[in-house]
């Protein structure tokens, strides 16, 4: 061992002697379960922190519980252009059900700071902002999201020009066939030669379409979409569909692949779509474990393929079930709704007062689990605030 090398294994391995990172580590965390506004307050309050954790409006990418080597340190993380730009919609949302005017304002800070770190060609860059800026496909999607909600609630032009120079980039980016293979993020698999989950790309520009009326944006999403069902097996498994490993893709990357191919469909009334979506949706209901969670990884034929659970994606498959629920009315999807966010309550990191804990998601549940290990992602919040607004959307609706 290099004797440049202790330093930081004294301080990754000391850093597992906090008593919050042992008290998580041993499965006490959490708290039991509350109301859906009890556990959003709580995630929105996490959201704000990792805002003002770094100056200039973005949200910390995460907040490692361990001193991490990658990134080489404990604490915040710095913001992440990406997921910031999809917490945006998230944040308007909340302070739409709240009322809290400060979310609201926070929401438009995040947008304003996604003008501010655009690339020249309209791309978003990979990675967290203060890491050399390179395009991505993904990441450019996903902040077209935060970019046309920005507009939509305040009118600002700014933000809609700079999502039209991002659809840009991915129009300019797509293969004749609709998929991307062109800048790929390099912080993701190399194994493939493009992924799948970008279906929810395909979402934004269809969005994109809606809001500026310009017909290339849904042709270039219905070619994508199309694509990504090319790439769905007959039990609604996808293939080339993973950040680490296509034979045995993360939930979470799972759940990207649905949610792009549902909204499309949901926006296009298109039934191919909408069935090809609750085919992979239907098969995840089958694989509920007894404490509501979902396996962090599954194989061709649905067989989970890792014994942690991906927290990230447990929200995000508990909201599709949610938006089928809407979609079609069927009250099984909102029953696989309701268990796994109730899992997902129960996880959630309230048995503490520090700052950078408290109201958090972690990566994996156990804390140690491969994705997202020891860290509280902000997308894993992200998601979980999403899942709770819609469970409270359709209560309130069974209510009426």
């Amino acid at each position: 061992m290099r004797i440049q090398s202790i330093p930081p294994l004294l301080r990754y391995y000391g850093s597992f002697l906090q008593p919050d990172v042992a008290k998580i580590r041993l499965g006490l965390g959490g708290a039991a379960p509350g109301g859906n506004d009890f556990h959003l307050d709580a995630a929105a309050e996490w959201i704000c922190r990792a805002q003002d954790a770094h100056p200039g409006g973005g949200v910390a990418r995460s907040y490692s519980l361990v001193y991490n080597p990658y990134f080489g340190r404990r604490g915040w993380i710095p913001p992440y252009p990406e997921t910031t730009g999809y917490i945006i919609p998230t944040m308007f949302d909340y302070a739409h059900r709240s009322g809290r005017q400060e979310a609201f304002e926070r929401a438009v800070r995040m947008a304003e700071w996604e003008c501010e770190v655009q690339m020249a060609s309209g791309a978003v860059q990979g990675g967290t902002v203060d890491q050399a800026p390179t395009p991505a496909i993904f990441n450019t999607g996903q902040v077209i999201f935060g970019w046309i909600r920005a507009f939509q609630e305040t009118g600002r032009e700014r933000f809609l020009e700079s999502a039209t120079r991002a659809g840009g980039f991915l129009l300019e980016s797509q293969a004749a066939d609709g998929a991307w293979r062109k800048h790929l993020s390099e912080y993701a698999s190399s194994t493939m030669a493009s992924y799948t989950y970008n279906t929810r790309t395909a979402w934004a520009l269809l969005l994109l379409s809606t809001v500026t009326g310009e017909p290339r944006f849904r042709e270039a999403a219905v070619r994508n979409i199309d694509h990504a069902l090319g790439q769905q097996l007959e039990n609604g498994w996808f293939a080339s569909n993973c950040l680490y490993d296509p034979a045995r893709p993360l939930l979470h990357t799972i759940a990207y692949a649905i949610r792009g191919v549902m909204e499309c469909g949901a926006i296009l009334d298109n039934r191919e779509y909408l069935a090809g979506a609750r085919k992979a949706a239907d098969a995840l209901l089958g694989q509920v474990r007894e404490d509501g969670s979902l396996a962090g990884c599954f194989d061709d034929r649905w067989q989970p393929a890792a014994s942690w659970s991906c927290l990230t994606g447990d929200a995000q498959i508990a909201h599709i079930w949610g938006r089928l629920c809407q979609i079609t009315g069927e009250e099984k999807y909102r029953e696989g709704a309701r268990r796994t966010i109730d899992f997902l309550k129960r996880v959630q990191l309230l048995a503490t007062e520090d700052p950078g804990i408290r109201g958090g998601i972690g990566g994996s549940d156990p804390i140690s689990g491969r994705y997202g290990r020891y860290e509280i992602l902000n997308w894993a919040v992200k998601f979980f605030m999403d899942a709770l607004m819609i469970d409270a959307s359709l209560a309130e609706r069974e209510a009426r």
